[in-house]
């Protein structure tokens, strides 16, 4: 059966996928556990005994920090769901299918963004 024909991944090939977005899930976890952590972590940095202008500025620096910091943690946790739900996929043996099209997406693209739902013709043609 040629790679034109086929409609589905084998289930050696979804396992393969699935390996891999276990170990991007475990990584993207960690990441997001890092990231709250820096946003709950509220300890002193030891500007108690330094001037009040330079406390000010601190204090406006690691809140700027924590608003990156949750920002990054939002986008995190959105990653860490479309992960789960390429695992969901897998199960249900539809991953690596393009839901516009209904064509196979590449072995490639899915290994660079495992939890991509589209393949390159249609995403390319939502950006115009």
């Amino acid at each position: 059966m040629s790679e034109v024909e086929k409609t589905r991944y084998s289930d050696e090939e979804l396992a393969e996928f699935k390996e891999i977005i276990l170990e991007k899930l475990a990584k993207a976890k960690q990441d997001y556990d890092l990231l709250r952590a820096t946003i709950t972590h509220t300890e002193s940095n030891g500007t108690d005994d330094t001037s009040p202008t330079f406390k000010i500025l601190e204090e406006g620096a690691a809140t700027l920090s924590k608003e990156e910091s949750g920002r990054l943690a939002q986008r995190q946790s959105k990653f860490i769901q479309h992960l789960e739900a390429a695992l969901i996929r897998i199960e249900n043996k539809t991953y690596g299918i393009c839901r516009e099209s209904g064509k196979l997406i590449p072995k490639e693209r899915l290994r660079v963004v495992p939890h991509a739902t589209l393949c390159i013709e249609v995403k390319e043609n939502e950006r115009k």
